[in-house]
């Protein structure tokens, strides 16, 4: 199957609308996706939220199916989660960390994540350790065998940064992970839905990801994948009566699966909806989607270089559909509001998103555009056109 631009395009209402270039922010909703929610909103207005959840149990329970389909995991090593930050922190803080142990991490490293590191290091005396770039300006495989030892409690990497266009190594470095016995963490926030993701062939040992951006799911949705082999390794930050039952008045058990990460109460209408998203995501095909996805992301690369101006800041031995650039002598915040006024969906990114990277590379702000398979070429051109003209 190769991508059919006309149907994903007619069934993407807001493509009428905007060129959206920031499917790395939040994508827009195909029609069935938005028809599920409404028809579920509507049902708990007509019969109560309880009801409508029971009666449409088939929809929610398959999100956990689909999940675990996209990224070959087991239903049971699945937790919806309402967010992808929330999703990491349940994973993050439930890992025992003590004094002197070492958490490794990208230098393209997502801002609230570094912040979560920066938190636990303070509060119970771990360290936290930057593995260098290769000089592909990706996560280097090499550096990060010399770091390895016995006190390495956690390697942490997203892996596809908000920034910069790069896919970090994540299966070499589960690898690395797995032969030396250390618990693996990947935030899979910007690859999930844009390139095939594999748990599996990743190596890795919990994974979070949301819905609203490559997925092309609700706002407020996300997934939490952890491997049951270390489930019994982590006790989730805190607990209520869908991650653990009361037994009895002094005790309370954990339940057995990855269900100890969600809470009790959640947005019924947007799981459903996640759910209905990952399956139209899986009908496209992963690999049909990845190679649009290319595919339209260097020919947006191509097409910028020939901007006077213009400077792509993209890395990586393989680059994915963020595209990254900036302007001399224009500020990212004015290129963005002038392509706003033109129906031109991009971001601006600045330091405290990836502030080791950016400020390595000497970088004070970034226009991100980033592209989905239901983008089109001509697209491309148009977006080319609208920002050689607001910067000549």
């Amino acid at each position: 199957m190769t991508i059919d631009l006309n149907r994903a395009r007619r069934e993407t209402p807001g493509s009428e609308h905007v060129l959206h270039f920031n499917n790395a922010g939040s994508a827009l909703m195909p029609q069935p996706v938005l028809d599920a929610q409404i028809d579920h909103l509507q049902l708990e207005a007509r019969i109560g939220g309880y009801e409508s959840a029971a009666r449409a149990r088939d929809g929610v329970e398959r999100v956990y199916g689909a999940a675990a389909e996209l990224i070959g995991a087991k239903t049971d090593e699945i937790a919806i989660i309402e967010n992808a930050t929330r999703a990491w922190d349940m994973a993050f803080y439930s890992i025992p960390f003590e004094p002197g142990d070492r958490i490794l991490t990208a230098m393209a490293e997502y801002g609230s994540n570094y912040i979560a590191y920066l938190q636990i290091a303070c509060k119970t005396g771990a360290v936290v350790e930057v593995i260098p770039n290769d000089e592909h300006g990706q996560t280097s495989v090499d550096a990060l065998k010399e770091m390895i030892d016995e006190r390495v409690k956690l390697i942490s990497i997203t892996h596809v940064p908000t920034n910069g266009g790069l896919v970090n190594p994540a299966n070499a470095i589960g690898k690395v992970a797995r032969e030396a016995g250390i618990l693996y963490l990947v935030d899979a926030c910007q690859s999930v839905g844009q390139l095939p993701v594999n748990v599996d062939k990743m190596g890795c040992d919990m994974l979070s990801t949301t819905g609203r951006k490559y997925l092309r799911g609700p706002r407020g949705t996300g997934f939490l994948y952890v491997r049951e082999e270390v489930l019994e390794r982590l006790e989730p930050p805190f607990l209520d009566m869908r991650a653990a039952t009361w037994v009895d008045k002094g005790h309370y058990e954990i339940v057995g699966n990855a269900k100890r990460f969600e809470n009790w109460e959640t947005n019924y209408a947007a799981k459903i909806g996640l759910g209905v998203a990952i399956d139209y995501a899986l009908e496209w095909g992963i690999e049909n989607i990845w190679e649009r996805v290319q595919s339209l992301s260097e020919r947006l690369r191509g097409e910028l270089s020939s901007i006077p101006g213009v400077t792509l800041r993209d890395l990586g031995e393989v680059r994915c559909g963020i595209v990254t650039f900036d302007v001399a002598g224009r500020d990212v915040a004015e290129i963005k509001a002038a392509l706003e006024g033109q129906n031109i969906n991009v971001t601006a990114s600045r330091p405290p998103s990836t502030r080791l990277d950016m400020e390595a590379r000497g970088i004070a702000g970034l226009v991100r555009a980033s592209v989905h398979y239901y983008n089109s070429e001509d697209e491309v051109s148009r977006f080319c056109e609208v920002l050689e003209g607001i910067v000549a």
